[in-house]
């Protein structure tokens, strides 16, 4: 091409690839074509079919051919507000200041890429009056986050100055957070540390790895108890002491004992009974026990904000989870 373009708009453009673009991929193209954009704008933009390749709908990891014609806009942007949804909600504590809820599976904490509905962000927008806005118009009360199928007890300041000071707590590690796994596989130790640095995984970037202190990783650690050990699982008791992103997730991998349907990390998005049960079930056993991974915020203790008690929130396994713990030890049990 004679000259490349730098900007783009809403309204379709055309390209032509040219031989130097030969086998790369469509999104690395794109951003390398229009170095003011990030790469996750053109993987939304391809996601919302504002990208097509020789007329047709085209993946992010598209090999690119020489002279292959390139259609391609600007994504559509949510308008910046939130639209308050009813949604059901279990509200563990709530005060004048801030209030706890216990956060269901399959609920995105905030609006995000392409999870602009049905977030907890858009459900306490509705049952509350008040909220903070530190963290922006589409996170209004959000102080902290939970993974979209991790469930429990998750925080929520109703204004400014509640939400800075409790961002203070989680910055100075003051807040203790006691997560419960089911994880596949035993763990070395009753009880460990687990300190190791972890950074985005350089090909799968929904992934987190542990890497070397020299990759420009973050250091994460975590300490864990087992609860109860079975045949090839093991309940635990999670405690992070940092909060990187999937840290929890990552470190039980990187002991070889993933978390129970953790389809991300584990390869495997569910477990059931006939699992389970093993050679003693019978042939038609086949019930899902838990379909997300078994992961579970179980406690959160800190300091009130305004009045500077020490305060504790504790959030019941939910009924899946409990389940398939009920069905480890009544089927999985290191005596039978």
């Amino acid at each position: 091409m004679a000259e490349e373009p730098t900007e783009l708009s809403s309204q379709p453009q055309e390209l032509t690839v040219e031989s130097r673009a030969h086998g790369w991929r469509l999104d690395y193209y794109l951003t390398r074509l229009y170095p003011n954009y990030s790469r996750a704008l053109f993987q939304r933009a391809i996601e919302q079919d504002r990208v097509r390749v020789n007329g047709l709908e085209a993946k992010a990891s598209r090999r690119l051919r020489v002279n292959d014609r390139i259609v391609v806009q600007l994504p559509e942007e949510p308008d910046g507000t939130l639209q308050a949804e009813d949604i059901p909600i279990e509200v563990l504590y709530e005060d004048e200041y801030i209030a706890v809820i216990n956060k269901p599976a399959d609920m995105v904490t905030h609006p995000g890429k392409a999870n602009f509905t049905g977030t907890l962000a858009a459900a306490v927008q509705h049952h509350f009056d008040q909220l903070s806005d530190v963290a922006g118009q589409l996170r209004p009360g959000i102080v902290h986050r939970l993974d979209r199928d991790t469930t429990g007890v998750i925080l929520i300041a109703k204004d400014n100055q509640v939400h800075n000071r409790l961002t203070r707590q989680f910055e100075a590690r003051e807040v203790k957070k006691e997560y419960r796994a089911l994880v596949r596989g035993a763990l070395p130790l009753d009880s460990d540390y687990i300190r190791t640095h972890v950074r985005v995984h350089p090909k799968a970037r929904e992934k987190m790895i542990v890497c070397s202190p020299k990759d420009d990783g973050k250091e994460a650690v975590t300490f864990y108890h087992v609860l109860e050990r079975f045949r090839g699982y093991t309940y635990v008791q999670l405690l992070p002491e940092t909060g990187r992103t999937h840290q929890l997730r990552v470190h039980m991998l990187h002991l070889r004992a993933p978390i129970l349907a953790d389809k991300l990390y584990a390869g495997h998005g569910s477990i059931t009974l006939h699992e389970v049960q093993g050679e003693t079930a019978p042939s038609d056993a086949d019930d899902t026990l838990i379909s997300r991974q078994a992961l579970h915020a179980h406690r959160l203790q800190l300091r009130h904000p305004v009045t500077e008690c020490i305060m504790e929130f504790v959030a019941p396994l939910p009924t899946d989870f409990q389940r398939t713990l009920e069905a480890l030890q009544t089927h999985r049990r290191l005596d039978s």
